[in-house]
């Protein structure tokens, strides 16, 4: 596979992925059996949508991504694979599908995104709540996390998603703050850490989480500023992975980082405060999603204890 990587001021060159970009290419009886009955429900995934290269592990684990509320958005950030238009209307059958395929799948844990529908007046978190609900009561013990978009800052939408009680709540802040700009134009910095910050407001005790690509611009210390404004927002949880461009429309690689380099944010965002850092070329937002999630509970439950206590 050959991607191109860009400079400022110096030629565009062509190389191929690290020798590091290696990973086991799907398609095993269990996770042929889960495309399967994904297909069959008429519903959309992550996984598939943005060609995770963690696919086969994370279904083998017992975990998946949904995406919700169709499979086109209202936005057009430069990273993305997701199609751009004007989306059709919602199913408000879509959260019953969902749970009756998250009870099939026998899942564990089940994390359910959307794309952006800026054109909805509650931009989707209704749907949201409905899918929360309904995987609860069909598969109780099944985990649930969202990675849900920035309403806009309407903190009626988010106050609709938190209250319907999923496990974890996750917002992407995606990159650092002078790259942001560039990739997300309608987007805002700020107002994705706000979001972030009301989360906690809302429900002290819900781990909020996010996640940032590396390779599009950023320098280290930017980075190491992007972790730094999360955890002042009182973020529990982290993913850092490499940015890999979809296509030669979409923004180009500027550089790979190295194995050691991710480790090196690992260890920096444990020591600023987070509970639990998944830092790897290969890392996306829902990587070992469930082992997020249980350290987070872990020392939640535990600074809880200790507070009480005192």
């Amino acid at each position: 596979m050959v991607s191109k990587s860009e400079q400022t001021g110096s030629p565009t060159v062509e190389r191929r992925l690290p020798d590091w970009f290696k990973v086991k290419a799907p398609g095993g009886e269990s996770f042929l059996e889960i495309r399967k009955k994904i297909k069959g429900a008429s519903l959309n995934t992550v996984c598939e949508e943005a060609a995770c290269p963690n696919i086969g592990e994370c279904w083998d684990r017992g975990t998946a991504t949904f995406m919700i509320l169709g499979d086109t958005c209202t936005r057009a950030c430069s990273y993305c694979n997701v199609k751009t238009g004007w989306p059709g209307t919602t199913d408000p059958a879509e959260p019953i599908r969902v749970a009756s395929t998250v009870k099939q799948m026998e899942l564990s844990y089940a994390v359910i995104t959307s794309v952006d529908r800026d054109d909805l007046p509650d931009y989707g978190s209704g749907i949201f709540s409905e899918t929360i609900s309904q995987v609860r009561r069909t598969t109780p013990d099944c985990k649930i996390e969202v990675l849900i978009p920035d309403f806009e800052g309407e903190l009626e939408s988010l106050e609709r998603v938190v209250n319907a009680g999923p496990h974890v709540l996750n917002h992407n802040i995606e990159t650092t703050r002078r790259v942001f700009k560039k990739v997300r134009p309608r987007g805002n910095y700020d107002l994705s850490l706000e979001l972030l910050k009301r989360v906690k407001e809302i429900n002290p005790f819900m781990p909020s989480k996010s996640g940032m690509m590396v390779g599009l611009g950023e320098t280290k210390p930017e980075i190491l500023d992007t972790m730094q404004d999360l955890r002042d927002v009182g973020t529990d949880l982290l993913t850092i992975g490499q940015y890999l461009r979809p296509s030669k429309r979409h923004h180009p690689i500027i550089r790979f980082y190295r194995p050691e380099e991710f480790k090196e944010l690992e260890l920096a965002g444990l020591e600023m405060g987070f509970k639990h850092v998944a830092s790897g070329p290969l890392v996306r937002s829902s990587y070992h999603a469930d082992d997020q999630h249980n350290a987070a509970i872990d020392k939640i439950l535990d600074s809880a204890n200790t507070q009480t206590k005192s």
